[in-house]
């Protein structure tokens, strides 16, 4: 498929259907490895589309949770011993550092002719760092969905997907392709394009910490700070930085590009728009390739599993967040979210 000049190797559900994918599984079960984060929706989304899904987490909350989304203890969900003895498909969802820890009990199940699936290519692709280094006589692939295991589980519900990219990292099976190919369809997947582990988790460590999380925090509150600096409200400040670009601006550009964005308003925006989009691409980029070549290397990567593995690092993490919670302008958004019509 052509994108931008650029061929790219995509499967879309039409020439990849539901029912061959099933063809494909039909002998296989799978099992699902941690319910955190993607866990909930891949399993839950693979099971109402048919396939053998069996799911392994520890005692506890998250446990509990998986039995009130439906999962049979003893039937369909298991400790992570008995899922991945049980299982000939062996997704393994947890955690960057979880997989760590777990490793060597999931190396033990991973007999000739499995197969390991991640979401994430992390683990394999810093594993001279995490040590998670595969047997030679599995099959390795990913299907990585790009956004949260909850937007996953919306959008199937919905009746819509999720893109994924995949990729495979170890074919034993000569079959593996066709596997990763079947389980991105079964979880959901709106179209699947062709990566690799390192491509996946360079890119997507590099999203994280650039547009999607880190850099757009940045850019918000710089732009609210200096307009509370310059006598604007929080209201005034929020509604100019953060609710018009989620509420309005947003979605319409996603629909229908940056282009009709700028075709769509008004000539004093378009003017302003076009005239700083470049100072602020020239002051941007190079921190952004600062960004890349720290994720490239490796750094990233080490600075996450160094602070994972420290005994408080829930807690540092929690008095984190709670100064993003109670900051200004996130405090301000708690008060706007409230004032929005569908709420009243």
């Amino acid at each position: 498929m052509n994108f931008g000049g650029v061929i790219e190797n995509v499967m879309t559900r039409d020439e990849f259907p539901l029912e061959k994918a099933r063809e494909i599984l039909k002998n296989e079960t799978i099992a699902v490895i941690g319910y955190g984060v993607q866990g909930p929706g891949q399993s839950q989304n693979l099971r109402d589309n048919g396939f053998n899904v069996i799911v392994g987490q520890r005692a506890g909350k998250t446990f509990d949770k998986a039995i009130a989304d439906g999962w049979q203890p003893g039937e369909t969900l298991f400790s992570i011993e008995e899922a991945c003895q049980k299982g000939s498909i062996i997704m393994c969802l947890l955690s960057d550092a979880a997989v760590m820890s777990v490793w060597p009990t999931l190396k033990k199940y991973l007999t000739a002719g499995k197969s390991l699936y991640f979401s994430h290519g992390f683990a394999i692709t810093w594993n001279d760092r995490t040590g998670v280094v595969p047997p030679k006589d599995i099959d390795v692939i990913m299907v990585a969905p790009k956004g949260s295991g909850t937007s996953l589980r919306t959008m199937f519900l919905e009746g819509r997907g999720l893109n994924s990219s995949y990729a495979v990292y170890q074919d034993f099976t000569g079959k593996a392709l066709e596997k990763t190919l079947a389980l991105g369809i079964g979880i959901g997947s709106g179209y699947l394009f062709e990566t690799t582990f390192q491509r996946e988790a360079t890119s997507d460590l590099t999203g994280e910490r650039g547009s999607l999380m880190g850099a757009i925090q940045g850019l918000l509150l710089a732009q609210y700070e200096v307009l509370r600096e310059n006598g604007h409200s929080p209201s005034e400040a929020f509604n100019e930085t953060v609710e018009e670009l989620t509420q309005s601006l947003g979605p319409l550009f996603a629909k229908n590009g940056m282009d009709w964005m700028y075709a769509n308003c008004s000539t004093t925006a378009q003017r302003g728009a076009l005239d700083w989009m470049g100072p602020f691409h020239d002051a941007i980029k190079p921190v952004v390739q600062k960004l890349y070549a720290s994720v490239k290397c490796g750094n990233e990567a080490q600075i996450s599993i160094d602070s994972n593995s420290k005994p408080n690092y829930r807690e540092g993490l929690e008095k984190e967040l709670k100064a993003l919670r109670d900051s200004e302008m996130w405090q301000t958004a708690v008060t706007v979210r409230k004032l929005r019509p569908e709420n009243n």
